[in-house]
């Protein structure tokens, strides 16, 4: 941070936000606004044969009821696979599936109509585990797919039965993940506004605004050009708003489309948890082997994802597990096999973690067990196996681009929790009274950005407005974490002018081009790339015209300070160098591109340079657990994780706190409920996130090692926070306890143990 910019708590839509200005898009009104709703029906898994809209149609107040029948594009669309329905035509697919949308002058006329709308199908047989779903003669959830396998991605490295044959101790253990509800605070909203000429303006609650503006081209089947996505407010996202947000916002444009009129879709919560895809659910079986002094020599894993109904981004998910399914050791024998599987149950897709947690919930507590087998400490056998500076992993690729930190965060959160004194206190289901104690710990390694699994580039433009203010412009969306103020940081540091000088402007599909969807903790990495580049590029621009004014060859020109400085003492303000760009003719703008380095992959054998840099990072977590009553009480959380460098300390440690509480949410209270096919929990007085009661003292520790290959040499943090919580809650949840748990979220039962294994035993909570 230059010293125009003293470090401090900074955003740039803070007072906007803090003061109720902040317009969301359910805020948002338009002259003869008409309001739109989803119509549902209880099948699960039928053949549609018809949707009778007349009695909603002749309602009080509806303009009118659409179809699948009405769609002049494409009904169906996907970001991977074409296969999701935007409404239902023939079949009905999950419970989730929209076989009409109601249009009304009011919402409450609309939904008042929408139970008029009835519906004729044939139920079909529902296929809802993915297990079964695998088998010969299951049902198939799409039919011209051919089979309700998704993807199967691999991984193949070194002699796995040599590993085996070579190891003096096997661990084996089955593992199981449920469905996780992101219980972003704004459900899905979205307003489209059909202009004179031609585009369809879209406002809404999505974290990418080119997937929607693809969907809703798609479904008016009209060319890219014809629709434009504008960005506003989101209340939170976490991964939950691309496909159904993009869907939900097709349906407004087409309602707006049909009627003439602008239209609002804003869900309410049931319908939001109904129909958009979740965190999905892994069944997972892993065996480990070791030898005598803790060196693992051989994983084989299979990984089985539930799909649900559509692909969405599935194969892109699971790869990610794959890639890291050994966490982040060396292991010179390995064989995975990961499969991405239809069902009928409600589709899932990207999350926060996006595929790590997971596996991480299941490796983490696996080096335990072979910790616990072998007689050696839980550090010990991280520390002898954990990658270094310069291995190689699981997939062929050399760590020697960046620094490999994993021992510096692990050594952090030992000291910083005090762990090992409080390892020795661990109760290992003896005590005295009725509280167990236990404390644990859990890394990983994360690639960061797409990865192998696409192109990965960004752009930003600078535009320095003739009075000195500044506009910018990125690809990156703001999804409420705070990427905005870091991109006017950056550029704010690389120009050395004050931070109040720009302005970052509201983002259109018009603008800018697609810089991809804002995942995988790549704003920062990959935006801030971007922004870097476009201020270098404007400098070499400015120092070029300015320098002659300034008495020096253009190399020798500084920014800094909220000005332009030659190496005499000669200064420019920053109003003053942009009249001499425009004396000069010459637009003080730029466009910088960060294209992401080369990455590798092949699909048959699962090697290559899978990611171009790593976040390394270390948790840990201390509870008691009630011996009558099963209650986890955590008592504190620790985090540390490489950053690279940290563009805003006051934000990261919100992205810190964030994941650390999510993480204690999926350890713990997180599972969607589903009989049959359907929803239960469709609201939180049945899915239970944390409360601010459930939260302990939470400590983050900033580690910065610069990252060569990125331009602002910042990573991101907003992932790898969420993904550790749940396996050191886990592992601390054993340590009290003597017992293993398998199954996401951790359930402690007091009968068991009352009646469970011998204390220190280690005895494995059965999975259903």
């Amino acid at each position: 941070m230059s010293e125009v910019n003293p470090p401090r708590a900074w955003r740039n839509d803070a007072v906007a936000k803090v003061t109720g200005r902040a317009r969301y898009a359910d805020d948002l009104k338009f002259h003869g606004l008409l309001h739109a709703v989803p119509v549902y029906t209880d099948h699960v898994h039928a053949r549609l044969r018809g949707v009778d809209t007349a009695a909603a149609a002749a309602a009080p107040g509806v303009v009118r009821v659409i179809t699948a029948a009405d769609v002049p594009g494409s009904v169906t669309f996907g970001q991977i696979l074409q296969d999701y329905h935007m409404l239902a035509g023939d079949t009905i697919r999950c419970h989730g599936d929209v076989v009409a949308v109601v249009v009304a002058e009011t919402r409450a006329a609309a939904v008042a109509a929408a139970r008029l709308v009835t519906v004729t199908a044939d139920p079909l047989p529902a296929v809802l585990d993915p297990e079964e779903a695998l088998r010969p003669g299951a049902p198939l959830v799409h039919e011209a797919h051919g089979s309700n396998v998704i993807n199967h991605h691999r991984v193949r490295r070194g002699d796995v039965a040599a590993g085996f044959a070579a190891s003096d101790v096997v661990v084996e253990q089955a593992f199981r993940t449920s469905f996780i509800e992101h219980a972003y605070l704004e459900p899905e909203a979205a307003v489209a506004v059909p202009r004179p000429d031609g585009v369809m303006e879209i406002y809404g609650s999505m974290q990418h605004p080119f997937s929607t503006r693809r969907f809703t081209a798609a479904l008016l089947g009209v060319p890219l050009a014809d629709v434009e996505v504008r960005s506003v407010p989101m209340g939170g996202g976490f991964g939950g708003k691309d496909d159904t947000a993009a869907i939900v916002c097709a349906r407004a444009a087409l309602a707006a489309r049909l009627t003439g009129r602008p239209v609002k879709l804003t869900y309410d919560r049931e319908w939001s948890v109904r129909e958009s895809y979740k965190r999905h659910p892994y069944r997972l079986h892993y065996r480990m082997g070791l030898t005598r002094d803790g060196s693992i020599q051989a994983v084989a894993v299979r990984i089985v994802a539930d799909g649900g109904a559509y692909c969405s981004v599935t194969p892109w998910v699971t790869w990610r597990s794959t890639v890291q399914c050994c966490g982040p050791y060396r292991v010179p024998h390995v064989a995975c096999d990961t499969y991405g599987v239809y069902t009928n149950n409600v589709f899932t897709g990207a999350m926060r973690g996006f595929g790590s947690p997971q596996v991480n919930f299941c490796i983490e507590q696996l080096v335990e067990m072979a910790a616990e087998r072998l007689g050696i400490s839980p550090l010990e056998i991280r520390r002898r196996n954990m990658v270094r500076q310069g291995d190689t992993t699981i997939t062929g690729q050399v760590l020697d681009t960046h620094v490999v930190s994993l021992e510096q965060v692990l050594d952090r959160v030992v000291a910083e929790s005090d762990y090992e004194a409080k390892r020795a206190r661990c109760a290992h289901g003896r005590a005295d009274g009725d509280e167990l104690y236990g404390v644990g710990l859990a890394m990983s390694y994360r690639g960061m950005s797409l990865g192998a699994e696409g192109k990965d580039f960004n752009s930003a433009i600078v535009n320095v407005q003739f009075d000195g203010s500044i506009l910018l412009e990125t690809g990156i969306h703001e999804n409420g974490q705070g990427a905005e103020s870091a991109m006017v940081l950056l550029l704010a540091d690389e120009l050395g002018v004050r931070r109040e000088r720009i302005r970052y402007r509201q983002a259109s599909t018009s603008g800018i081009p697609d810089g991809g969807t804002t995942v995988a903790s790549r704003g920062t990495l990959m935006g801030g790339g971007a922004v870097v580049h476009a201020a270098r590029a404007l400098k070499e621009k400015m120092a070029a015209v300015l320098a002659p004014r300034l008495g020096c060859a253009p190399g020798d020109v500084a920014f800094r300070d909220d000005a332009v400085w030659g190496p005499g003492g000669a200064r420019l303000t920053v109003e003053e160098a942009v009249r001499e760009m425009w004396q000069a003719q010459e637009y003080p703008y730029a466009f910088g591109v960060f294209q992401g380095p080369h990455v590798t992959w092949d699909e048959a054998t699962g090697q290559g340079n899978a990611y171009f840099t790593w976040v390394y990072g270390c948790q840990a977590a201390e509870v008691t657990v009630n011996r009558r009553t099963g209650k986890v009480k955590v008592l504190g959380m620790w985090a540390a994780h490489d950053v690279g460098r940290a563009v805003n300390p006051p934000m990261l440690l919100g992205q810190y706190y964030g994941g650390m509480a999510m993480g204690l949410g999926y350890g713990l209270t997180e599972a969607v409920e589903i009989k049959a096919g359907r929803i239960r929990s469709l609201n939180f007085d049945r899915y239970r996130i944390p409360r601010a009661t459930d939260l302990p003292e939470m400590h983050a520790d900033i580690v910065e090692n610069p990252d060569p290959l990125s331009p602002s040499r910042a990573k991101g943090i907003g992932e790898p926070t969420n993904e550790l919580m749940a396996p050191a809650i886990a592992n601390a949840v054993a340590a009290a306890t003597g017992r293993l748990y398998c199954e996401q979220p951790v359930r402690v039962d007091p009968a068991e143990l009352a009646a469970g294994a011998e204390p220190g035993s280690k005895e494995e909570a059965p999975c259903s």
